[in-house]
């Protein structure tokens, strides 16, 4: 089916989207903008304004189905807080793990698959030294701003799709699964290997903590700040959620 004129922008996510919409109407003053948190918000949209839409996500966890990708008539485009070599969940974690030298963010085609669309922006950057976990998220955060300014005229006139770029993923797409794997500490795991998990999954963010289980008993990393250590009865293994 041929697409409609292009008048409409989606942009999923709740926090940014007032912001994004403002920006994008700056260079389309006649441009919509429908904001869409949550997957219920996106099956009410109708098939006569998808048709006319191109759609926008910006560091959100909202997963698109297929279905509205193929109905949308100019597109859809995620700006992801992390650099190609880093596809998935909670990119800075597992860069801050590998304490890599270089991180970045990334403007990609929505696809049915999570990250694997086709790249048309990235902004890399050096990662200083001894960056902690949160603070690389915040740089990535930045640069994932950056790539949304950069590419805002032509996200709001544009009816043609972006130009992809000879850029492509790397490296393995992480999830919330492989995240709880990381705090499922071996133990007999090496000092480096321990020091690196907590450097990236010792915040306990998402309530998830690196926990070694030794003898029926299952022992959490306790951050020096706390109070008291914490000892609970060992349970059933984490639950392995994608």
């Amino acid at each position: 089916m041929r697409a409609a004129a292009f008048d409409t922008v989606i942009l999923t996510g709740a926090v940014e989207a007032p912001v994004l919409g403002a920006a994008l109407r700056a260079y389309n003053a006649e441009l919509a903008i429908h904001h869409a948190a949550s997957p219920a918000e996106l099956a009410a949209l109708s098939p006569r304004l998808l048709r006319r839409a191109r759609l926008i996500g910006f560091v959100t966890s909202v997963v698109v189905p297929a279905r509205i990708l193929e109905a949308l008539g100019h597109g859809a485009y995620n700006f992801h807080p992390g650099s190609p070599r880093y596809p998935g969940w909670m990119p800075a974690h597992f860069a801050t793990y590998d304490r890599a030298a270089e991180f970045g963010a990334t403007a990609h085609v929505m696809t049915e698959k999570v990250d694997a669309g086709p790249i048309v922006a990235v902004d890399y950057f050096g990662v200083p030294p001894n960056t902690t976990v949160a603070e690389l998220g915040a740089l990535a955060y930045a640069g994932v701003a950056r790539l949304f300014w950069r590419l805002a005229a032509d996200l709001a006139t544009r009816c043609e799709p972006l130009l992809a770029l000879p850029v492509r993923w790397a490296g393995r797409k992480t999830t919330q699964r492989l995240y709880r794997t990381m705090c499922d500490v071996p133990a007999d795991i090496s000092s480096d290997d321990l020091a690196r998990r907590i450097e990236a999954f010792g915040a306990g963010h998402f309530d998830l903590w690196p926990t070694v289980t030794l003898h029926g008993r299952r022992f959490r990393y306790w951050p020096p700040d706390a109070e008291s250590p914490s000892v609970v009865p060992a349970a059933e293994p984490l639950a392995a959620s994608a």
